[in-house]
């Protein structure tokens, strides 16, 4: 068993999955097998030091590689895998909670509130405390109070710590905002970290059952934990010391999310009995690309130098171009990735394009549309965020917990029953001086109705009866929840609320509602467990899906996705696009050392993610948040070395500096435009291989090709380039 457990590992893997007792650093380069380490490393300490799975604990930072690393593990430890403890920091934190959160005053049934929830929250704290939304941003108070929980810090310690107008602003909507949480039963996702260490200080015994039960505990990603998380990590293995972080400092990219590379640069201060071992073998990128990658990385002063190496063949050169504005740049990618497909070097699932701001995908949008080549985007609305499947999660989430005051609010009058924006706000003001949730307040009005109570009613006759009637469903509703499987209240809330019809009274109602039928069997899966419990569990999971969760790796359509959110993930082909000063990097990123390195490791993730090959694009001017400006090289171009580009060598000059760069740049320009492979006319009926049968509305001439106008039948209006678009005509009746 123990030589099959290091089947396949190289020396430095095999000794940091060797290692039995005490804290331990493994510093892992991208691409060097960190996750094949981890889940080797937990199954030999099953397999061959007989370590209980039940006392094993791993924390990574996404479901997905969550779900990974136990898919990983349960084909080495079978059924065993089910008692180990795997997931994210939030989940499990979560899973504390629900069991020994009432110690501290925590509901068992809380829900847990997302970025919407939260924002609606601040909103209303920014009201009441008779601040100016004008003049206080609802989305810079989150970023503080979330900035605040990650360093542990209370409102009080807020108002110690901060100097500024806003620093007092933050802390006095961060106080009210607690409040709010509080009465609706909640708990942010920030207040899961914040409120488990917490438990664990206030309540030793409860820390000393969990520390008593976990032997060994392994963080991957360290290098992404914030104050919260390490001093988690730090209680939870501070009986036995057996703590294994894994992560990499030169891939720390999310300071805004309030990570600290402190964590893992110290690590060894911390903890200086911690064996130190470096994975720096890659297994992904070619040599050229890895080169380039090492040289951007070296600038940095923030690190932990590695000498990272490959076995992989050298491969292609990497491409700079140099374009003349942003279409420019999206036709060029475009047509690189149509020739890449076309000669069946790879295929579309095998391309993603990067880029440093969200704004910067609506250009690619629009050129990926009107050359047909299917995408898909990252970071866009997700399904949990649309807006349909928001409103029949918190008509559950209501039911699970009644005292959901956001939720309660988000569907009080979806679909319309006669209740006004003034009514619930005469009502939520009366509840406010009762001192009643709005559930309980929703209870007190049905009684005082029928005691014929009128003159001390909030609203008028007709919102009573409205009121009234909004209670009895939801009461129904709960009467269902406690013995219906999650599939049969779903059914149940769609029915008796009548949201079909409401749906179908839109144009995209039919789109929308197979999106109500996809909850639906997504809900599936929790069949198996009691009523009550499967509620919660399915809803806990979709509080704390994420955007990559969500991500469709087999389906055939390129990836377009931010540089931050492509982390963790590889392409045999990358775009990174808006190599230009003040954009990558961020200008924002300027006056401070510190960002800037974190801008310089955010490119070396971007460049790392790509296995065979890579193109690095920038223009000379560009339109971004509606202002138009030239655009100098990207600092990190410089980085390159110019043997590494394509051109030197190969007939062009040398590119050896900003400067230089357009000499060697220059060879490497756009196909000349393409045969075409068909003619169409208005009125012609056509076929795509993805958007199924249409009929021709225009077709017109544009630069060196023809954009043809198709109306296909389930796709709808689609502007295709006649030289890249797979149409067939079709014979016409």
């Amino acid at each position: 068993m123990t030589l099959d457990l290091l089947a396949g590992l190289n020396a430095a893997q095999q000794k940091a999955v060797e290692a039995l007792e005490g804290p331990i650093l493994i510093l892992a380069g991208p691409g060097s097998g960190k996750t094949r380490v981890i889940t080797h490393r937990i199954a030999y300490l099953v397999r061959v030091w007989n370590v209980g799975p039940r006392r094993i604990m791993a924390v990574t930072f996404t479901n997905k590689a969550a779900a990974e690393m136990k898919e990983r593990l349960s084909r080495m430890l079978g059924k065993m895998v089910e008692q180990l403890t795997v997931g994210t920091f939030h989940a499990c934190c979560a899973r504390f909670l629900r069991i020994d959160g009432p110690a501290i005053g925590i509901d068992r049934n809380f829900v847990i509130y997302d970025d919407d929830d939260q924002l609606r929250l601040v909103k209303k704290a920014i009201e009441e405390l008779g601040l100016d939304p004008q003049k206080v941003t609802p989305r810079a108070v989150i970023s503080g109070i979330s900035a605040a929980k990650s360093q542990l810090l209370t409102p009080e310690a807020c108002a110690r710590q901060g100097h500024s107008y806003f620093d007092e602003i933050v802390k006095r909507v961060y106080e009210r905002y607690q409040e709010m949480l509080a009465n609706s039963h909640a708990l942010d996702f920030d207040d899961l970290l914040m409120t488990t260490v917490r438990l664990f200080q206030q309540k030793p015994e409860i820390l000393e059952k969990y520390q008593n039960r976990y032997l060994h505990l392994l963080v991957d990603e360290f290098q992404d934990t914030n104050i919260a998380q390490y001093v988690l990590a730090k209680q939870l293995s501070g009986k036995h010391k057996n703590i294994c972080v894994v992560g990499d400092p030169d891939q720390s990219i999310y300071s805004w999310r309030h990570a600290d590379i402190r964590n893992i640069l110290n690590f060894e201060k911390d903890f200086p009995q911690a064996q130190v071992f470096y994975l720096e073998q890659n297994y992904r990128s070619t040599g050229t690309i890895l080169e380039a990658a090492t040289s951007i990385i070296s600038h940095n002063q923030q690190r932990k130098p590695k000498e990272l190496w490959t076995q992989n063949e050298k491969g292609s050169p990497i491409v700079v171009a140099e374009v003349a504005d942003e279409w420019e740049e999206a036709s060029q990618v475009v047509n690189e990735i149509d020739k890449l497909t076309r000669t069946k070097e790879v295929k579309l699932r095998d391309c993603a394009v990067m880029y440093r701001t969200n704004a910067q995908s609506r250009v690619l949008e629009e050129t990926f549309m009107r050359y047909g080549t299917p995408y898909k985007l990252v970071g866009g609305t997700r399904f949990y965020e649309r807006k349909e499947i928001k409103d029949i999660i918190a008509y559950l989430r209501l039911l699970h917990n009644p005292f959901d005051s956001v939720s309660l609010a988000r569907i009080v009058n979806v679909p319309g029953r006669g209740i006004g924006h003034q009514s619930f706000n005469q009502f939520t003001a009366w509840a406010g001086q009762q001192g009643l949730s709005h559930y309980a307040a929703l209870q007190r009005l049905a009684e005082l109705n029928q005691q014929g109570a009128k003159s001390s009613l909030p609203v008028t006759s007709r919102a009573v009866a409205a009121f009234q009637k909004f209670f009895e469903l939801l009461e129904g509703l709960i009467e269902v929840s406690r013995k219906s499987s999650v599939m049969e209240l779903l059914g149940e809330v769609v029915a008796r609320t009548g949201y079909k019809g409401y749906l179908f009274a839109e144009d995209d109602g039919e789109d929308r509602w197979e999106n109500i039928q996809e909850l639906q069997s997504s809900a599936r899966d929790y069949e198996v467990l009691p009523p009550g419990e499967a509620l919660g569990a399915f809803l806990e999971k979709v509080a704390l899906v994420q955007d990559v969760d969500e991500l469709d790796e087999k389906s055939d359509a390129v990836t377009l996705i931010t540089l931050h959110k492509a982390k963790g993930l590889e392409y045999s082909v990358v775009f990174i696009i808006g190599l230009e000063e003040k954009l990558f990097p961020h200008i924002r990123s300027y006056e401070d050392p510190a960002q800037l390195e974190e801008e310089r490791r955010l490119c070396y993730v971007g460049v790392t993610r790509a296995k065979k090959r890579l193109y690095l694009f920038h223009a000379n001017q560009r339109i971004l948040m509606g202002m138009r400006s030239s655009g100098e090289p990207s600092r990190f171009l410089d980085d390159i070395p110019a043997k590494l580009i394509a051109g030197d060598g190969q007939g062009g000059k040398p590119a050896a500096g900003r400067q230089e760069h357009k000499a060697a740049l220059s060879s490497w320009k756009s196909e000349a435009p393409k045969t075409l492979l068909i003619s169409v006319k208005a009125g012609d009926s056509v076929i795509h291989k993805v958007f199924g049968e249409g009929v021709v509305i225009s077709c017109q001439p544009v630069t060196n090709d023809f954009e043809a106008l198709v109306n296909f039948k389930g796709a709808g209006l689609k502007k295709l380039l006649l030289s890249l678009a797979p149409l067939k005509k079709l014979d016409n009746p």
